[in-house]
């Protein structure tokens, strides 16, 4: 059993989708940042964490990607040539999706207010524009990153376009737009954020 430990308006929500996608058993405990809760897992206060057999990890990314690879799904194996352009989108979806609206959200209202610089927020919006332009040069006909299989790069982008809205950062590009509507339809986030 795998006990995923944070809270769903956060990147928790991604861990609690794959294990939805991948029809695993769970536990999940409430835990804000920086919390007692999550502290006595993470000592950096992030969230997610997860604990199984006696281990502990942190990150939801190398969550998801240890999810996919322990039980063969939402993934292609590790050495060929499909997974390292998984891998591409992964780091696609991190340094330009998620690190814009983590950066923002710092700045907004994570950060000491004597370090934070909330005129950042207006380049972060045109960093991320730009990365949702470029969306369109990497995508192929699929209905998924990697075509006909969904895999843990769909979760992250989803997941950044749902979150760019409610942190008001407006999607442009239509194909990213439709996209991201068709991966967030899907019945496993539902579960996940009934959970």
């Amino acid at each position: 059993m795998y006990t995923v430990i944070g809270n769903k308006r956060s990147r928790t929500l991604r861990v609690l989708w794959a294990l939805e996608e991948m029809s695993l058993p769970y536990d999940r405990q409430e835990a804000m940042p920086r919390s007692p809760e999550i502290l006595a897992h993470n000592p950096l206060g992030k969230v997610p964490a997860m604990t199984h057999d006696g281990q502990t990890f942190t990150d939801s990314t190398a969550i998801m990607q240890y999810l996919a690879d322990r039980h063969g799904l939402l993934t292609f194996p590790a050495g060929t040539a499909a997974r390292a352009r998984q891998d591409s989108w992964t780091c696609f979806a991190l340094d330009e999706f998620d690190a814009c609206l983590w950066t923002a959200a710092r700045h907004g209202f994570i950060l000491p207010e004597e370090h934070r610089v909330p005129a950042v927020k207006d380049t972060l919006r045109w960093e991320f524009a730009r990365a949702e332009a470029h969306f369109d040069t990497l995508f192929g006909e699929g209905p998924f990153v990697m075509g006909n299989e969904f895999t843990i790069p769909d979760i992250i982008l989803a997941h950044c376009a749902g979150w760019a809205q409610s942190a008001k950062f407006e999607l442009s590009n239509s194909r990213f737009i439709d996209y991201a509507e068709r991966v967030r339809s899907r019945d496993a986030l539902a579960r996940a954020m009934a959970a």
